[in-house]
C-alpha cells in the first residue's frame, strides 16, 4: 500500500513524500527510524486499488521507461551513488506523481539495506520487464551498471521504433478487415434474405452455391450472438491460458514457429534479442556463461528459450556453446550457430555478438515490411472474392430465370 505524508526531518526542513508499506504502522516505524516528524499521514487510495490487488498494473510506456533510464544512467556515469540518483531523479519527475511514488519505494528499500535489484523486484508501483531488471542485477553484480543501463534504454527504444512502425503499417490492414467483415455481415444478414425471399415465391430450383450462401445468411442471422459469445469466451481462455498454463504457453509457441514467415519473424527476433543482451553483458564485464545463461532466460517464445536454456547448462559443465546449440537448437539457424563457432575460437564473442544483433534485427525489419507488403493485397483479394462469390449467389438464379424465358 502506498502512504502521503507531510512533516519534518531532522534538520526541521518541511518534507512532503509518499511511501510504500504494507501496514500503518510500519510506515510510523519507517518514518520515526528517518527522524521525520509528521504532522499528516494517510493512505493513497486509488480507482479498484483499495479491495482488489492491482498494484503493478501501472507501466510505463516504452519511450518513458527508455529516457527515465537513461537519465539515471547519465547521473551513474558522472559518478554518483545510486541512492544520491534517486534523490535526484525524485526532483526531476516532480509533476509526476507514478514515477515519484516509484522512485520514493527504490530510496525507501535502499535505505533500508535492499540492493538496487532487490528495491526493483520488490517494488509494487511499476510492473517492469524482467529483462530490463534482470540486466540491472547482472550489471550491478559486475559493476557496469551506468555502461548496461544506457544500452537498455537505447534498446527498448529501438525496439519500440520497430514496434510503431508496425503498428502504423498494420492500421491500413485492420481497415480493410473491419470493413470487410461488417460487408459481408450486412450482405449476409440483409440484402441474401430479402432475395431469398423472392426465389421461395417463385419456387425454382437454386443452384448449389446459391444454397450455401443462402444457409450461411440463415445460420449468420440465427446464431450471431451465440457466435460472439463463443469468440469471446476463446479469447478470455486463451489469455487465461496464457499467463497460468505453461505446456499452453510452450505449445503456442511451438505452433507459431512453424507458419510461413511469421514464424522466421520470431525465430530472428528472439536470436536477435539474446544475441543483443549477450553483447551488451560481455561488453559489461561479464563472463561468457553467466551472458549466455541470463539472455537465454530473458526469450519470450518458450521453445526457443528452452534450447537455449539446455545449451547454456552445457556451457556451465564447460562445453562450448556453439556445439551445444548444434545438438538443441532446432530451431535456431545454422549461421547463427556458425558465427558462435568463430567467436568461440578468436574470442571476439562481444564484438560478433552485436554484429549478429544488428544483423538479425535488420533482417527482421526486412521481413516484417514483406508480410505487410503481402498482407495488404491479400486481404483485398479475399474481401473480393468473398463479396464476389455472394454477388454470384444471389445473379445465377436470376439469369437462369431470364433464359428460361426468353
Amino acid at each position: 500500500m502506498i502512504y502521503k505524508y507531510k512533516g519534518f526531518d531532522r534538520s526541521g526542513k518541511k518534507v512532503k513524500a509518499r511511501i510504500e508499506a504494507t501496514s500503518l504502522e510500519e510506515v510510523k516505524k519507517k518514518l520515526k527510524s528517518r527522524g521525520i516528524i509528521y504532522e499528516e499521514l494517510s493512505e493513497v487510495r486509488e480507482i479498484f486499488l483499495s479491495k482488489l490487488d492491482f498494484t503493478r498494473s501501472a507501466k510505463l510506456t516504452p519511450t518513458e521507461l527508455a529516457s527515465f533510464t537513461r537519465n539515471l544512467a547519465i547521473y551513474l556515469k558522472s559518478g554518483i551513488a545510486i541512492v544520491q540518483v534517486i534523490k535526484l531523479a525524485k526532483t526531476q519527475y516532480e509533476a509526476e506523481p507514478l514515477i515519484v511514488d516509484f522512485l520514493s519505494s527504490l530510496e525507501n528499500s535502499m535505505s533500508e539495506g535492499h540492493s538496487f535489484y532487490n528495491a526493483l523486484e520488490n517494488q509494487k508501483i511499476l510492473e517492469l520487464p524482467v529483462f530490463y531488471k534482470q540486466s540491472i542485477k547482472v550489471a550491478s553484480e559486475s559493476g557496469a551498471l551506468s555502461e548496461v543501463m544506457f544500452e537498455l534504454a537505447r534498446f527498448i527504444k529501438e525496439q519500440d521504433t520497430v514496434s510503431k512502425e508496425v503498428k502504423r503499417a498494420m492500421i491500413y490492414p485492420s481497415v480493410i478487415i473491419m470493413l470487410s467483415v461488417f460487408v459481408v455481415a450486412f450482405m449476409l444478414t440483409t440484402v441474401v434474405p430479402s432475395i431469398t425471399s423472392m426465389f421461395t415465391q417463385l419456387k425454382q430450383e437454386l443452384p448449389t452455391i446459391t444454397k450455401v450462401v443462402i444457409a450461411s445468411a440463415d445460420f449468420l442471422g440465427e446464431w450471431w450472438l451465440v457466435i460472439a459469445l463463443i469468440i469471446l469466451a476463446l479469447s478470455l481462455l486463451y489469455s487465461f491460458l496464457q499467463k497460468t498454463n505453461e505446456k499452453f504457453r510452450y505449445m503456442w509457441d511451438g505452433m507459431l514457429l512453424k507458419l510461413p514467415l511469421i514464424g522466421k519473424i520470431i525465430r530472428t527476433f528472439e536470436l536477435a534479442r539474446f544475441a543483443y543482451i549477450a553483447s551488451v553483458l560481455s561488453k559489461s564485464g561479464v563472463t561468457f556463461v553467466h551472458a549466455v545463461k541470463f539472455s537465454s532466460n530473458i526469450l519470450d517464445n518458450l521453445v526457443i528459450k528452452k534450447e537455449f536454456v539446455d545449451a547454456g547448462s552445457d556451457v556451465v559443465e564447460g562445453k562450448k556453446f556453439s556445439t551445444s546449440l548444434s545438438k538443441y537448437g532446432k530451431h535456431i539457424d545454422k549461421s547463427f550457430i556458425q558465427a558462435i563457432a568463430l567467436a568461440e575460437e578468436t574470442s571476439q564473442v562481444q564484438v560478433i555478438l552485436q554484429n549478429l544483433a544488428e544483423l538479425y534485427f535488420e533482417e527482421n525489419k526486412n521481413k516484417i515490411g514483406v508480410f505487410l507488403a503481402l498482407l495488404e493485397p491479400l486481404l483485398i483479394i479475399f474481401v473480393g472474392i468473398t463479396i464476389g462469390v455472394i454477388v454470384v449467389a444471389m445473379l445465377l438464379p436470376i439469369f437462369s430465370m431470364d433464359m428460361a424465358n426468353m
